[in-house]
């Protein structure tokens, strides 16, 4: 979270930090010296001294020791840790707002440039899904019998695909932040259908301006899909319709990369930092304005 206020203050500022100048910067912190990023990886069970390879260096040297190019693979086997910062949502192409979708985007609208004052995010609400798609500092698929667990690494959460011949419910008995999820096998195409999604939460932040966020309702419904090409590759999609907002579906299409040997951090959101966050930055360029 502390890293997060730093975002945010830098963007308050007109500074820009990339996300993987993030993820170094949060690398280094926990004993990777910046001075030697190349460090050599040591195969085998331990602590690892890149627990998620945050820069071209590290990367380069942990798929050249773990052999990840023409490495043999199950194509059904998504096990392991992808991408390193999400998959940004295809703002290029949002779909058309219903008269409904308008207002509900509008509402969002920030106060202050450059950052959004109405982000639940700045309060440590849970992103919700598929915001974690798109924002997630990594995310680790693992196969067990009647589901896949996906975790992430942002806010150190997860959710069940449930792969045991359920439906999605009809009528969800409540709305959650991750929904309700079902996953089934299409070929060597892993598919996830998600329904029951709350509310409070945005599908991404309007990434184009950074005043607005993405809304959905109640009856916004997910279609992931992930096929892995190659060892060190999983091609994935998501498709979010929601008739309430957008006139057709929205789809995003793109890449993520295994990260080999890796292990996902502990990256919470924590309250008293957000809070005092809110009270510095957020009222001093209030103040700014007046």
């Amino acid at each position: 979270m502390r890293n997060l206020i730093i975002v945010m203050i830098l963007a308050l500022t007109g500074v820009t930090l990339s996300p993987v100048a993030l993820a170094q910067e949060r690398t280094f912190g926990r004993g990777v010296s910046p001075t030697q990023p190349d460090k050599e990886l040591t195969p085998g069970p331990g602590w690892k001294t890149c627990p998620r390879c945050t820069n071209d260096k590290q990367f380069k040297a942990a798929k050249e020791t773990y052999k990840v190019e023409g490495h043999s693979f199950d194509p059904r086997d998504l096990s392991g840790v992808w991408g390193n910062n999400g998959l940004e949502l295809d703002v290029r192409n949002v779909p058309p707002f219903t008269p409904m979708g308008e207002r509900l985007f509008e509402a969002t609208r920030s106060e202050i440039p450059t950052t959004n004052s109405k982000d639940g995010m700045l309060i440590c609400d849970p992103l919700g899904y598929p915001r974690w798609f798109a924002y997630n500092y990594g995310f680790q698929f693992v196969v067990l019998p009647d589901r896949v667990l996906q975790f992430f690494e942002f806010g150190h959460t997860w959710r069940d695909i449930w792969t045991d011949g359920r439906a999605l419910p009809a009528d969800p008995p409540q709305q959650r932040w991750m929904g309700y999820a079902v996953g089934h096998w299409e070929g060597d195409t892993f598919v996830v259908e998600g329904s029951g999604f709350d509310d409070r939460s945005w599908i991404s932040e309007d990434r184009r301006n950074r005043v607005r966020g993405f809304p959905h309702t109640e009856e916004m419904r997910t279609t992931e899909r992930y096929r892995r090409t190659s060892y060190g590759t999983l091609e994935a999609e998501l498709t979010i319709t929601d008739p309430k907002v957008f006139t057709k579906p929205w789809t995003t299409k793109g890449k993520v990369d295994l990260l080999p040997n890796a292990e996902l951090w502990e990256y919470f959101c924590v309250p008293s930092e957000s809070e005092e966050y809110n009270k510095r930055m957020i009222e001093a360029a209030r103040r700014s304005k007046e």
